[in-house]
């Protein structure tokens, strides 16, 4: 059998969102994951990760292993020519391998439950295809041992035929902090399943839950005995995860490629987000690595960064906003550990970690990255910004804890700030930028002007809550520092910086977009070719989708197709999973980079920005692409779908619920200046060009 070995994967069907193969990665790291908010495994992995659950001490935590009942192979002993499948499934969160013979199929489906957080499961199908009257076994062969290297196991009783254990973490995060406990019920795996001479189909269903209370596990478990009896255990998580794919989609009329990258990326981060209609469930944010990784010593550790906030979180918000809100509430419950991190820096209010666990204090295991690298609480903040301006949801600030986090991190940006005499500005001196190959600089131009509108989205939300604005953050946003050089006309990484240093990742470029700092296309361009030419090529895989976002901004088309095109040397076959670096070194399954490939495509293509009073568009798909379509943008309450071409956009409401109200929208052309309202079930199109949506003015009575 010809094996995939780093190149394509020989069976490639023209269904964009199924990975097929016949034969597995030789790395392990590359296979596919299934994973929902709560539970996530590698398939055919020994462990499974929960979020949340860490294990050792503040520089030493890790995600905590949890051993896996699903790292289960099927086999079929003395059969001779097996054909072997492997799939991904992206459209129904579901990995199947399938053996087929003359005589029958076998069919092996793992998954974690979309709706149902704390089950994971499997099925074994066997379905005879000729009448042979002969039994049929297929072995299961599993290195499962319900032990830990993170938790101290205990036996329970087993409960409704499952086998059950229990205990708790070893370490806590902080001294005298809380080890979370881990219950785990599963459905014993025998050694072998046999379909008898006179049946012709038969399936099988294995169970794993695990909570953290023995009334949750069990709770759960018998649920998903319930759905088993029902025969609806596997349609009921296929309908959570068509309900996902209905509720948000990118697709185009382009290279079969792209296609399979965009599923491949939306697959995996819509696994990471927290389900619909479950308020109850407290979610924990997501890891470069995702719930499959964060072992001790891999992925950095199950940590939460910047990845989160930056990169990942623009994609959910356009899409699930409910989903964007769990996100901030994580970084609200850490605020106790920002707080303390910026005290003992000797500075007011929060400062955010670089790497944060279960308690918001620093856990990176490099004290540099925790000290230096502050952007990390302007990126934080900015996430909340666009989430306020997407929803104009103020219950999160005004009930929910948002507000004291937004003045937590003003006050540590103005304690930052010192006063340059010589300048006649404020300075922020000794950090690192996004580029960590240059520590200790003074006035990063990222940072700087993060915290600036870190300070002026914090005097907006004063304003619009009704709250008197401290004149220190208007004086420090207004007079700080972003270096700026008159003669190039470029922007400077910080003080002292020459052009023609090599710079780890996106950075500057990072100005443009996200930031949306107010520079004329000449600066843009210039940022950008000063830039890219000594950007490192196998830096964090993100890095390309933000220069492209530039070139599109700028209608070069070429030159930010040929960015985007280096990020498919991140993406491994035959699953699509992202490595974080194009030599295959660092976080493997890196959302981050998925994150920022899709806003390349999502926020670029498109030209979406979110502004303080509208989203705006200005469409440039490349030659390649000959339609675009996404759908369910969110935006006031509404879900809009846009279908973009080079001659027209299409703009559709699809849903305007009434409870609560969602804002009356309508779009407005740039040159023109016209409007089409925008109701829903109404479809407006008009020739291809920028404008915007916004909320419609109120009609006087």
């Amino acid at each position: 059998m010809r094996c995939w070995d780093g190149g394509k994967p020989w069976l490639r069907g023209e269904d964009p969102a199924v990975f097929t193969t016949t034969c597995l990665p030789s790395d392990q790291r590359l296979l596919a994951t299934v994973t929902n908010a709560y539970l996530g495994t590698r398939v055919y992995r020994d462990i499974l990760h929960v979020n949340g659950v860490y294990n050792g001490a503040v520089g030493d935590t890790h995600r905590a292993d949890v051993p896996s009942p699903l790292s289960v192979r099927m086999t079929v002993p003395g059969a001779d020519s097996l054909a072997e499948t492997f799939s991904l499934n992206t459209q129904t969160g579901t990995f199947s391998h399938v053996l087929q013979s003359t005589s029958y199929t076998a069919t092996h489906q793992i998954y974690a439950h979309h709706s149902l957080v704390h089950l994971m499961a499997f099925s074994i199908t066997i379905r005879r295809s000729a009448h042979t009257g002969q039994p049929i076994t297929v072995e299961l062969r599993t290195p499962f041992v319900p032990k830990s290297q993170d938790l101290d196991l205990y036996q329970g009783l087993d409960f409704q035929g499952a086998h059950y254990v229990y205990g708790t973490t070893l370490v806590p995060e902080v001294e005298g902090g809380p080890r979370p406990t881990v219950h785990m019920l599963w459905t014993p795996v025998p050694q072998a399943l046999t379909l008898c001479g006179e049946e012709w189909e038969q399936s099988w269903e294995f169970l794993t839950a695990v909570a953290e209370s023995e009334e949750e596990v069990k709770r759960s478990y018998s649920e998903g005995l319930a759905l088993i009896a029902s025969g609806s255990l596997y349609s009921s998580h296929t309908r959570a995860w068509d309900a996902l794919w209905r509720g948000c989609c990118i697709d185009l009329d382009g290279p079969l490629p792209l296609r399979q990258a965009l599923y491949g990326c939306l697959y995996y981060l819509l696994s990471a987000i927290p389900p619909r209609d479950n308020p109850g469930f407290l979610f924990h944010g997501i890891s470069p690595g995702g719930l499959s990784n964060g072992t001790r010593g891999e992925d950095y550790w199950g940590h939460v960064f910047w990845d989160q906030d930056t990169w990942v979180f623009p994609n959910i918000l356009l899409f699930y906003p409910e989903a964007a809100r769990a996100i901030l509430e994580y970084r609200i419950r850490m605020l106790e550990g920002a707080l303390r991190n910026a005290e003992e820096q000797g500075y007011k209010g929060a400062k955010f970690p670089w790497e944060s666990a279960a308690t918001g204090q620093e856990v990176c295991p490099e004290d540099i990255y925790g000290a230096q690298e502050i952007h990390i609480t302007g990126d934080v903040l900015m996430a909340f910004e666009q989430y306020y301006y997407t929803t104009q949801d103020q219950k999160l600030f005004r009930e929910d804890g948002g507000w004291k986090l937004v003045v937590a991190v003003a006050q540590y940006w103005c304690s930052r700030m010192v006063w340059s005499e010589e300048e006649q500005c404020y300075h922020i001196r000794g950090v690192m930028p996004p580029d960590e190959y240059h520590y200790q600089v003074d006035n990063s131009a990222y940072t700087n002007a993060l915290a600036r509108r870190s300070l002026r989205f914090a005097a907006d939300i004063a304003q619009d809550l009704l709250i008197p604005v401290p004149e220190e953050w208007v004086e420090c946003a207004n007079k700080v520092k972003v270096p700026f050089d008159m003669e190039k006309k470029y922007h400077p990484e910080y003080d002292g910086y020459s052009p023609g240093e090599r710079v780890k990742q996106a950075d500057v470029v990072l100005l443009g977009f996200p930031l949306m700092h107010p520079m004329s296309p000449e600066v843009r361009r210039n940022d950008l070719e000063t830039y890219e030419p000594v950007t490192e090529l196998n830096g964090p895989a993100m890095t390309w989708s933000m220069f492209a976002v530039g070139w599109l901004e700028l209608k070069e088309m070429q030159r930010a197709q040929s960015q985007l095109n280096k990020c498919f040397s991140n993406i491994t076959e035959p699953f699509k999973i992202w490595v974080e670096n194009s030599d295959g070194s660092g976080a493997v399954n890196f959302l981050t980079g998925m994150g920022g490939f899709l806003q390349a495509v999502l926020f670029g293509y498109t030209g979406f920005r979110i502004t303080k009073t509208s989203l705006l568009f200005n469409p440039s798909c490349p030659d390649d692409v000959h339609k675009l379509k996404v759908t369910g943008v969110s935006y006031l309450g509404n879900k809009l779908k846009f279908t973009i071409t080079k001659e027209e956009i299409r703009i559709k409401v699809t849903e305007s619920p009434l409870d609560p109200p969602a804002l009356p929208l309508e779009a407005v052309l740039e040159e023109s200046g016209q409007r089409f309202p925008l109701g829903e079930g109404q479809s407006i199109s008009f020739p291809t060009a920028a404008g915007w949506i916004q909320r419609s003015p109120t009609k006087a009575h």
